[in-house]
């Protein structure tokens, strides 16, 4: 299997689609392996003894053991997951907050490692590594040109902190081959991708998980924005498939008054744990907006239901996810585990906004989503379909609905037109990304000299990269006509042109100028 293009910004060493996989981590401590029944235990172990001695052919058990733990698990609910080694460690690592390697964004070009730009302050910036450089050879390991499994590749890469890796590369801006030298290091995954001002009284915070360091760089986030003069503090958590249940508690933390509640878990023996608030949040006055939508789950979904139960804000966007179970993982000696699900969890109010599934029926469960698209919802407040028999209140005695997901106080639809969903998740995956770099690459010299103000006038009205991105998908396999959307494609063409031009705080500055939530946000 090749090293696929995967359409998901990658970072070396974390390279895992952050959804809802993720989504039911939590801050459960893991467990050892343990059978209630030793009549099972024995009759699994014997059978796979069985098997590995007598059957006729060759056969690996670890593989028959993946698909007996996955089988079983199946069964439960769509939250209870078996994951491999060769995932899991990814995972791990994205969930702690960093990695040891060299730190760079890339992608698979023309079975090319083409890097899109080095980590700022990386081990790879300091060693002089530059964006469009294609990785050729780790050592004298050859990454070109071959069939290489991801982690084959990663493993080449990383190493432990100050080990040395010798890159040889090429740099097309000088035609020729270089040789860098690059020390390992410890290289940081921030899950508060920006903290920026919208104007002089308004900070926005975008948190793409929650992962162990997720606390504390929203505390530090927080800090500088205050220090700014903010009294209104836009947090937005669209795509944020959740993470650690301990970290939006946290996040919540800084906004609540003390002992109001946050969340609640109840196990099958019906034990209640609460989390509530302390008296050291940062910003416990001032208006709070949450932005959320359809791919906000678990631990968004606990941080917006807190907001919202305690009327400490408004929520805006779509209805989320719909995630309230909680998981506990049980790691095995190869690498992998297995979260199974040990509770749910309930908003302050007391409302589960887990929707509904089947034992069993994960692809009905999944499909769910999908479905939000066919029946008009992501466009139509009304459409929304809403439990009468599950209502709950708020402090201040507003009706909210349990039994899937939050629904927001304020509906903002879908940017694109009917019919062009797919889009909406397309502009927001890594292709954007490639689209850019490979225009850069092919023309280096067509944005030089110019600066921000220059950049943008030259990209608002010029449709060349439009038409270009539409061949670009086609010849992706991805037949879609962006003539209906044209305003919304070119502000993410230019966003992205402007981040691999400037930098992660201009492609902010152009993603949010004329985003239909942020403008909601604003108008109140």
């Amino acid at each position: 299997m090749k090293i696929e293009k995967t359409y998901l910004p990658l970072l070396f060493f974390s390279c895992v689609a952050l959804g809802i996989l993720i989504g039911g981590f939590i801050n459960y401590p893991t467990t050892e392996i343990t059978f209630g029944n030793k009549v099972n235990k024995t009759k699994i172990n014997k059978l796979l003894d069985f098997i590995d001695n007598e059957y006729v052919d060759d056969v690996k058990t670890d593989s028959i053991v993946d698909l007996t733990v996955t089988n079983i698990l199946a069964n439960l609910d769509p939250h209870s997951v078996y994951v491999p080694s060769n995932e899991q460690s990814s995972i791990a690592e994205s969930m702690r907050g960093d990695f040891v390697g060299i730190g760079v964004n890339f992608y698979s070009y023309k079975d090319t490692i083409a890097v899109i730009k080095p980590i700022a302050n990386g081990p790879a910036e300091k060693a002089g590594i530059k964006e469009g450089d294609r990785i050729l050879y780790a050592d004298n390991f050859q990454l070109f040109g071959k069939n290489l499994k991801n982690e084959v590749l990663f493993s080449k890469l990383k190493g432990e902190k100050d080990s040395e890796v010798t890159l040889t590369v090429y740099r097309k801006s000088e035609n020729k081959k270089l040789k860098v030298k690059v020390k390992r290091d410890v290289v940081s995954i921030k899950s508060v991708d920006i903290a920026i001002l919208l104007n002089k009284t308004t900070g926005y915070i975008k948190i793409n998980r929650f992962a162990e360091t997720t606390g504390q760089e929203f505390h530090t986030a927080l800090l500088r924005l205050k220090k700014s003069g903010i009294n209104s503090l836009v947090i937005d958590l669209r795509e944020n498939g959740g993470g650690f249940m301990e970290m939006a508690a946290e996040v919540a933390d800084e906004l609540l008054k003390d002992k109001e509640l946050i969340v609640f878990t109840k196990n099958k023996k019906g034990k209640i744990e609460k989390t509530f608030a302390s008296e050291n949040g940062d910003f416990e006055s001032g208006r709070v907006s949450v932005l959320i939508n359809e791919n906000s789950a678990s631990a968004s979904e606990i941080l917006a239901g807190a907001i919202q139960d305690n009327d400490r804000g408004t929520i805006y966007g779509r209805r989320s996810f719909g995630k309230g179970l909680v998981q506990r993982e049980m790691d095995f000696d190869d690498g992998s585990a297995v979260r199974l699900t040990i509770a749910r969890y309930y908003t302050p109010s007391g409302r589960s906004i887990q929707k509904h599934y089947d034992k069993g029926a994960s692809e009905a469960y999944y499909k769910e989503s999908e479905n939000r698209f066919e029946s008009g919802e992501l466009y139509e407040k009304d459409k929304i379909k809403i439990a009468d028999s599950l209502k709950f209140k708020t402090k201040k005695g507003r009706t909210v609905y349990g039994g899937g997901g939050i629904v927001p106080d304020v509906f903002v639809p879908l940017e694109v037109t009917q019919g062009n969903e797919s889009l909406d998740y397309i502009l927001q995956t890594g292709i954007v990304g490639h689209f850019v770099f490979e225009q850069l690459d092919r023309n280096p010299k067509g944005f030089k000299g110019l600066n921000m103000g220059q950049f943008e006038s030259k990209m608002q009205n010029d449709t060349f990269y439009i038409k270009q991105f539409e061949k670009y998908l086609l010849k992706e396999g991805i037949d879609i006509n962006l003539n209906k959307n044209t305003n919304l494609v070119n502000r993410y063409i230019s966003a992205e042109f402007a981040r691999q031009l400037f930098g992660e705080n201009q492609y902010y500055q152009i993603l949010l100028n004329g985003d239909t939530m942020i403008k909601a946000v604003l108008k109140k």
